[in-house]
Order: structure tokens, then C-alpha cells, then sequence
């Protein structure tokens, strides 16, 4: 996919690439160099992926409190 860039020094990112990437209007992207010499585009504002751990975090929610809690772990019910 080629683009011409403009006067300013703009271009436009391809559809295919911006809904690739979910670039929508006021998103921010990030170009770095790499290794390679070559230069890439990334979503900058994108948060990644939740690792597996991450997905399982959380709380129980409201429901039984510390000492209901510690008294069934006990056995006192």
C-alpha cells in the first residue's frame, strides 16, 4: 500500500491499516525505527492485551465480609 505525502509532510494511513491497527479519529500513533532500518507504525494510545492473569484479577464483589469469611475458612459456621 502506497501513499503520497503532502506539502506539510502528511499522508494518510490507509484504511486497511488503520483497521488493522483500530486507529479511529484522535487516536495517537508511534513510528520507531527497526532494527532492520525499516520504520513502523504502532498505536500509541493502545492498551495491550490483558495477560491471562490479569483477566482472572478481581474481587468477589459485595457479599460476605472479612469476618464471615475467615469464620467459614475455620469451619465456624
Amino acid at each position: 500500500m502506497a501513499t503520497t505525502v503532502t506539502a506539510k509532510g502528511q499522508v494518510t494511513i490507509p484504511k486497511r491499516v488503520r483497521d488493522l491497527l483500530g486507529i479511529v479519529p484522535g487516536s495517537r500513533v508511534d513510528f520507531h525505527r527497526a532494527a532492520d532500518g525499516s520504520v513502523v507504525l504502532t498505536r500509541a494510545d493502545h492498551k495491550r492485551p490483558a495477560s491471562r492473569f490479569e483477566k482472572l484479577r478481581g474481587h468477589a464483589g459485595k457479599g460476605l465480609g472479612t469476618d464471615a469469611i475467615m469464620a467459614l475458612t475455620r469451619g465456624e459456621t
